[in-house]
């Protein structure tokens, strides 16, 4: 993991940053199921879902959320932090054996109503597989101080 501080007035719309790789496991699958509580059988029923238009287990969303942000932590920001996260979707399922990295760019730089110490930095999310292929898209909201 790498500090980076930046203050709101380093970002650039356009900025992109790519994360290494992580291939998704049958145990990651296990573990964010006993984690959630979520043993729905799309996640956990290989034979349920052979014969399912996937005809494999499919990943939890909310499991592709967690590995894909938690892929970006190699860089932080000790001059920012998160307000949240909008527009979630999930275009593509994600497999047993897929390698996910998540690929990040500065999409806009706003004035936050409620904290003028601060801006909002929108940060475009993109999550792709090993074919190129995008598995969740969201965008990532977060606060960074502003200079002086």
């Amino acid at each position: 993991m790498m500090e980076r501080p930046r203050h709101f007035e380093d970002y650039v719309v356009g900025e992109i940053r790519k994360t290494s790789g992580r291939t998704i496991t049958e145990t990651d699958f296990v573990v964010h199921a006993g984690h959630t509580g979520d043993f729905f059988p799309h996640h956990m029923d290989a034979e349920f879902m052979k014969s399912s238009e996937f005809g494999q287990r499919i990943a939890h969303g909310t499991m592709t959320f967690a590995i894909g942000i938690g892929l970006t932590a190699t860089e932080i920001n000790p001059l920012a932090f998160t307000y949240g996260y909008e527009r979630l979707r999930f275009p593509k399922p994600v497999f047993i054996g897929d390698t996910i990295h998540t690929e990040l760019t500065i999409a806009a730089l706003d004035d936050d109503p409620k904290r003028p110490q601060y801006g909002r930095v929108t940060e475009q999310v993109r999550v792709l597989n090993q074919r190129g292929e995008t598995v969740l898209a969201c965008d990532h909201i977060y606060l960074a101080q502003r200079r002086g």
